[in-house]
């Protein structure tokens, strides 16, 4: 059984961690295969977002602790844990979430652009009850996306947040009844496909890269992708489309 199924529906690549047996935890082979998906994501022209899901009403457990005992790092290089918490995709990427995303899921969500949650998914960090430290990405994201209180409450207590609590956070981005997240999660992807792909990835750089950033240098780094995306090919068809009263058909150059 593949660890990871990819599959396109149209111009959204669907990325399943396929280990229901497991709670979809992430060994090597997972974190590989999702970081071949995202390679495969970020070089194919026809696609414009992924979704990321898990098979089995499970988002993930996080990190395979038995793979973990025999030595086993779930890493892909630059990316890191899981394949994307260090480095995810250029294109926009989006989480549907059923069931639980705990620990590394957690943080393999908080590694996704946009987020979908059914009303019976979990989010929690249990690492501290393991005498684990959460060390891909957890830590250093949910101080800067929710309150520091909150925050650490998560990281200190181990217990879970429920989808409606993400969601009044910030942390998600709609919820979906349960068995609903990944149609919930393509409906808002199809919804991302429509815009300019080069105004789509240079807005993403933009919006995570802008809370880390001076002053100074958010607005120079604005100037310069936004100066490069309004001198593209697209730019031009997307004015033209405008005027034509027609759907824009974008060639991402």
């Amino acid at each position: 059984m593949d660890p990871v199924l990819v599959e396109r529906r149209g111009q959204v690549q669907i990325v399943t961690i396929n280990r229901p047996e497991a709670r979809n935890a992430v060994d090597l082979a997972v974190a590989l295969g999702i970081a071949t998906a995202l390679d495969e994501l970020d070089a194919s022209p026809e696609l414009r977002a992924a979704v990321l899901t898990g098979a089995g009403g499970t988002f993930s457990a996080g990190m395979d602790l038995k793979a973990f005992l025999r030595g086993e790092l779930p890493v892909a290089g630059d990316r890191g844990f899981a394949g994307l918490t260090r480095r995810a995709a250029r294109k926009p990427l989006l989480a549907a979430v059923e069931g639980p995303a705990l620990g590394g899921g957690l943080e393999m969500v908080l590694s996704c652009d946009l987020v979908v949650a059914s009303a019976a998914a979990s989010f929690g960090l249990p690492e501290v009850r393991r005498s684990l430290v959460a060390g891909a990405g957890a830590l250093i994201r949910l101080p800067r996306r929710i309150p520091y209180h909150l925050a650490m409450e998560l990281a200190l207590t181990g217990e879970p947040l429920g989808a409606e609590r993400a969601a009044a956070l910030g942390l998600v981005n709609r919820v979906a009844e349960p068995g609903r997240a990944l149609e919930a999660a393509l409906e808002l992807a199809a919804l991302v496909a429509r815009g300019g792909p080069l105004a789509c990835e240079a807005s993403k750089r933009l919006v995570a890269g802008a809370p880390y950033w001076s002053e100074a240098d958010a607005w120079r780094h604005q100037d310069e992708l936004a100066a490069a995306v309004a001198g593209s090919e697209d730019a031009r068809e997307g004015a033209r489309a405008f005027a034509e009263k027609r759907a824009p058909a974008w060639r991402g150059r």
